[in-house]
């Protein structure tokens, strides 16, 4: 059985902050995006409304900034040595988040075979974003499914990763879930439960994944 491991980004990679919070940073932004996260949290703003206000703060955006902020992010240890060991299993690895895609693909770098996040226009922005590209939790499963096709497997052959409630429609959608450094209401449907900051830690406690996703 050949497995697609599907990864979220905020929170899940990164320890503790989202790509959004990092970017924002690097423009000395921080209070800024902290009402725009708050606001979101608090579902008073879904994501188009998100992206629209992301785009406003970070007109003075550059690619400098992103990688910057991609460089200096706090991601877990072992994501690397997790992305190399699926290829080696002949299994694939594939990143879904939210976050804007100039972002999320610089994760292809560490050896991921997909990554899917928002569309937003290039940096520097030169355009208004289309919010029709930015992707919704229940979007997630779109890109999950297309993702199965390009792999050739299907939705029973997944495991997800994920911590907050952008991640709940997808681990609705798959036999195996992994909640990593989650909210208690997100822990409380997954397959697993990891706190810490390791991920070669929270893959191996899918344990045999293939023989788990087969009795799921």
């Amino acid at each position: 059985m050949t497995l697609l491991h599907l990864f979220d980004l905020d929170g899940t990679l990164m320890h503790g902050s989202a790509a959004p919070v990092e970017i924002s940073r690097q423009l000395g932004l921080d209070a800024e995006i902290a009402e725009l996260e708050r606001a979101f949290s608090a579902r008073e703003i879904g994501p188009p409304e998100f992206a629209v206000g992301l785009h406003g703060l970070w007109a003075q955006l550059t690619a400098v900034h992103v990688r910057a902020a991609f460089d200096g992010a706090p991601w877990l240890a072992g994501i690397r040595e997790v992305w190399q060991e699926i290829r080696e299993r002949g299994d694939y690895c594939a990143v879904v988040s939210l976050s804007p895609s100039f972002f999320v693909e610089l994760l292809l770098e560490w050896g991921a075979h997909a990554a899917h996040g928002s569309l937003f226009p290039e940096v520097p922005f030169t355009r208004p974003v289309d919010v029709t590209g930015i992707l919704t939790p229940e979007g997630k499963v779109v890109v999950a499914d297309a993702l199965c096709e390009r792999f050739g497997v299907t939705r029973a052959d997944c495991v997800a990763y994920g911590d907050s409630m952008t991640d709940a429609a997808l681990f609705a959608a798959v036999p195996v879930s992994v909640a990593v450094n989650a909210r208690p209401h997100v822990a409380a449907v997954a397959t697993h439960v990891y706190e810490g900051r390791d991920l070669r830690e929270a893959y191996r406690m899918v344990g045999d994944s293939r023989s788990e996703v087969a009795a799921s």
